[in-house]
């Protein structure tokens, strides 16, 4: 179930919407003339009463019939005027104030590209949405009609009192009356319904991440039947907003009924008293039309606060929605460089000392990283392998600033990646992620997001280096439109494409988080034989969690437990790393053999048969202590079985490599054997 991402704070209606200011303050002009049109509109409405009071008190009693028409005229114009000037306010708001709205849209949008990653994975999508969507037509609809309106009926209501106070001060105080009642019930109301309208807006958001979420998951849905239990997870949140929709519903007839009522009373007592008045002659019956007429001229004003105050209300915690996202900071600028001295800092991507520690951990949490410290040489390809959860995904988002961190310090060319702006630290490395993202662009669009300025024919390098000549076969080639996610793609082929996004702008520094794992073993060989060429051109940082991916490094360094344990050679990590050496075989864990090519024999030798105490290893050739275990080159005792069969590196075979010894192949479990003290690491 999505959660809240912010708590709901209890700032006044009238603090949240001042911050709207900024935005308001370009078109404050036209506003402000809206406002005053539509006083001066509504206030011609009051002046109907005054003409009543003189038809009846004059052409009424006088029974002069020109004077009739020439009032009917005069009500008439006036009616006219009233409908202009209000078509006039309409008119001066509608574009500044789609102006307003599209402008608050692009400033979150931007801000959104901005906050760090953390914040992303810590808020659903669809409060994002929502906020972005349905709170910022609600901010247009307030600045276009209740916020004008509030200020228009204040003014209404004050000329409106003051023309009842001339005509009969008596009756204006039993009208007067019910306003102390009526703005208790509206501070009462204005409470309540600021509480459910933030619950009913969240609840929209969570509506949306679940929409959302079930669209992009279709597959899954689909492909699991899972159809019922999204519908049932969907109606369970469609039934918690109806009934807060319902309790908005409520608290608004209330009020409703409540400012219709009590201002009917008090007509209802006005009439009666001033009924009296007319028949003791101490009150003409033009100027009770006239008192009556503008009571009732003044019921809409007085009225319309109630959904005014609620729109007002929807309002502020749709500001206050906004904010939460716009308050939330900005990814760092550029630190202050440190002074180092010459020699301090060498060439190439180095860590020092580096740790980090995410944003919203348990205080006194140990660190996702430890005091990394690892350096890969300019122009040298380092392979990073690890565990599930080491942190080698995390390590490599450290790079481009996806994340910062929280000790020690990365250096790329000996400069501090801190204190570089991100637009140029991430023009300096380029990234593919394991989990490859495609937009709902053409396909030449998604590949020169690794690079604006590149031309077509790097395009089609980096297409050739990823092996994506699948891009030549598609309906309109580069200028297909791949849908949203690439989901129109294979995985693989979508994966080809980030590889192609990486390395297109030909950067100095490579970052690739496991970049062959969605491609079959065909593609994945000639991917390897091209990025080879790529690598060589570049310092790059390679996740890897299959041997075949090791062998593009010149180095390995193993990550266990947020630390660097180990930096070599694959061979030699191999040979004396027994973490390393079952990460890459599968096999279960042990000690390594004491021969530098060796290892024990946890499982069977590579061939068609298996290899046991009593049976040699089968293949092309019976296995000896000098001959092959498999493939078309002999093992020898001190060394890998070499040649071209997948047999030729025990890594890339998915197995340990067998001891080669005087006696037979040895059948015990890794967890029986006793590792010998020169290869084994502890």
């Amino acid at each position: 179930m999505p959660q809240k991402p912010a708590e709901h704070t209890d700032r006044s209606a009238v603090r949240s919407l001042l911050r709207l200011w900024p935005y308001v303050r370009p078109v404050r002009v036209r506003l402000f003339t809206a406002a005053f049109v539509a006083i001066l509109a509504s206030c011609l409405s009051l002046v109907i009463p005054l003409i009543l009071k003189w038809m009846v008190d004059g052409p009424v009693a006088d029974r002069d019939p020109g004077g009739v028409w020439l009032g009917a005229l005069y009500l008439l114009l006036l009616g006219i005027a009233e409908a202009v000037l209000f078509g006039f306010r309409r008119w001066l708001v509608a574009r500044p104030l789609a102006g307003v709205e599209a402008s608050m849209r692009a400033d979150l949008y931007r801000h959104l590209q901005r906050l760090p990653v953390a914040f992303h994975d810590r808020w659903p999508s669809g409060q994002l949405l929502s906020r972005g969507t349905t709170d910022l037509m609600l901010l247009r609809m307030f600045l276009a009609f209740p916020l004008t309106f509030l200020v228009v009926n204040a003014a209404t209501i004050l000329v409106g009192f003051l023309i009842l106070f001339a005509q009969d001060w008596s009756l204006g105080l039993v009208l007067l009356a019910p306003a102390v009642p009526l703005i208790i019930l509206c501070s009462v109301f204005e409470t309540k319904y600021s509480l459910v309208a933030r619950k009913a807006q969240d609840q929209v958001g969570d509506l949306t991440t679940v929409v959302e979420e079930s669209v992009l998951g279709i597959r899954i849905v689909k492909g699991f039947g899972r159809h019922r239990s999204q519908a049932k997870a969907f109606k369970a949140l469609s039934q918690r907003l109806r009934s807060t929709e319902l309790g908005k519903a409520r608290l608004l007839a209330g009020i409703w009924a409540l400012i219709t009522t009590i201002p009917e009373l008090a007509i209802g007592a006005a009439l009666v008293l001033g009924t009296i008045q007319v028949a003791d002659g101490s009150l003409s019956a033009g100027t009770l039309v006239a008192f009556l007429s503008t009571a009732l001229a003044l019921r809409w004003p007085v009225e319309s606060i109630g959904f005014l105050l609620a729109m007002s209300q929807e309002a502020a915690t749709a500001t206050d929605r906004y904010f939460e996202v716009m308050d939330a900071a900005e990814e760092e600028g550029a630190a202050v460089a440190r002074e180092a001295s010459p020699g301090d800092t060498p060439a190439g991507m180095v860590f020092e000392g580096v740790e980090f520690r995410y944003p919203d951990a348990e205080p006194g949490s140990p660190p996702v990283l430890a005091r990394i410290d690892l350096r890969v040489r300019p122009g040298e390809t380092m392979a990073l392998v690890g565990g599930t959860g080491s942190g080698k995904t995390t390590l490599t988002a450290l790079v481009p600033r996806l994340h910062e961190v929280t000790g020690g310090r990365i250096t790329l060319d000996g400069e501090d990646i801190a204190t570089m702006e991100r637009s140029r630290l991430r023009e300096l490395v380029s990234v593919a992620f394991e989990e490859p993202t495609l937009f709902s662009a053409t396909v030449g669009e998604n590949v020169l997001m690794g690079a604006e300025d590149a031309d077509e024919d790097q395009v089609r390098r980096a297409l050739a280096v990823a092996q994506a000549d699948f891009v030549h076969r598609l309906p309109q080639g580069l200028d297909t439109e791949v849908g949203e996610q690439g989901l129109s793609l294979s995985g693989g082929q979508r994966q080809r494409l980030a590889l192609a996004r990486a390395v297109v702008g030909r950067p100095r520094f490579l970052v690739l988080d496991d970049p062959l794992s969605a491609l079959d073993v065909h593609t994945e060989t000639l991917v390897e034989a091209a990025l080879r060429q790529v690598l060589e051109e570049t310092t790059a940082v390679v996740v890897a969690h299959r041997p075949s991916t090791v062998m593009l490094a010149d180095r390995v360094a193993l990550l266990s437990e947020g630390r660097i344990t180990a930096v070599g050679t694959h061979q030699e990590l191999l040979r004396s790393n027994a973490e390393y050496a079952w990460l890459m075989s599968g096999a279960e864990p042990g000690g390594t053999g004491g021969d530098p090519g060796s290892a024990t024999g946890s499982g069977p030798a590579t061939g068609p048969e298996p290899a046991t105490a009593s049976r040699p290893a089968t293949g092309p050739e019976p296995a000896t202590a000098s001959g092959p275990a498999t493939g078309p080159e002999p093992a020898t005792a001190s060394g890998p079985a070499t040649g071209s069969g997948p047999a030729a590196d025990p890594a890339r075979a998915g197995v340990r490599p067998v001891t080669a010894g005087p006696g037979p192949v040895s059948t015990e479990s890794p967890a029986q054997q006793v590792p010998a003290e020169e290869g084994s690491c502890r």
